[in-house]
């Protein structure tokens, strides 16, 4: 009886599972990435088969762009939209970090906190915050404090969470090791736990900053008297599309700065763990 014949896997540079890529073919996937959806845009608006009210040519979201930056009156001015719009996300952002991370961290080491906060903090996540902006502006006012506390909420819960359960990640035989050394309990918290964390605190601030922004435009389509989330609500109502769609690009432009700052800080703080950027 003869032994069945082996199979092995054929070399593959495309399908490669976590194997050294081609720098060349990674720019040029890159590039693709964000031309073919450029094409089909300027296909479907050139073209006609969607019509100019609401999906102007890419030309004329452009246009429409540099006009709003270029604009005299300061309620119109795009740039001071864009100022006015990053500090309200930074804020709040900066808020639930201060929150969330400790919250995180505390409900991942002790499982007296878990059982106190755990079970509160998960059930919120699922809250709609979109609904609690009436209530917001309703207590804090219609001022600078609603919109931060809107971007606070909507990301908090998610920080405490994803940070918590990352710290679950960190192998009892660390901790033990740490403790037959003669660690104690700050010493295991601050240069065991808190250090094999940080990597995945950094990457879940990364990930959740994106819904900063997100709920920065809900909390400005309800009260709010400049801002991008502000312009985009009064383009689409008045259907200036391409004031809309630039300024959603905007949006998309700083997001994807943000994101190139956090994988920077991961690099810088973390260079032991630079593999898992993604």
């Amino acid at each position: 009886m003869t032994a069945p014949k082996r199979r092995y896997l054929k070399p593959s540079v495309f399908w490669s599972i976590r194997q050294d890529f081609p720098r060349r073919l990674e720019l040029l996937l890159a590039i693709a990435s964000l031309t073919i959806p450029l094409l089909v845009w300027t296909a479907l608006s050139y073209s006609g088969i969607v019509q100019e009210p609401f999906l102007p040519t890419p030309a004329k979201a452009a246009i429409a762009g540099v006009k709003m930056f270029l604009a005299t009156d300061l309620q119109d001015n795009l740039i001071v939209d864009v100022l006015v719009s990053f500090a309200r996300v930074f804020a709040g952002f900066l808020l639930a970090a201060l929150i969330g991370v400790p919250v995180g961290i505390a409900m991942g080491t002790f499982q007296s906190m878990d059982s106190l906060l755990g079970k509160f903090v998960r059930t919120a996540r699922y809250a709609p915050i979109a609904s609690f902006v009436p209530l917001v502006i309703f207590w804090t006012g219609i001022g600078e404090v609603s919109k931060i506390v809107v971007v606070c909420l909507g990301i908090v819960f998610y920080n405490a969470t994803m940070v918590a359960d990352a710290v679950k990640f960190v192998p009892d035989e660390t901790l033990n090791v740490a403790y037959t050394l003669g660690a104690t309990r700050r010493d295991v918290l601050f240069k065991v736990i808190f250090p094999a964390t940080l990597p995945n605190i950094i990457d879940a601030l990364r990930v959740n900053i994106a819904g900063a922004w997100n709920f920065l435009v809900i909390a400005e389509l309800v009260a709010a008297q400049n801002g991008l989330g502000f312009t985009i609500a009064r383009s689409q109502r008045s259907l200036r599309t391409d004031n809309s769609i630039a300024c959603i690009l905007i949006i998309c432009a700083i997001g994807l700065l943000t994101d190139i700052a956090f994988r920077q800080t991961f690099r810088i703080l973390t260079p032991w763990a630079e593999s898992k950027v993604s």
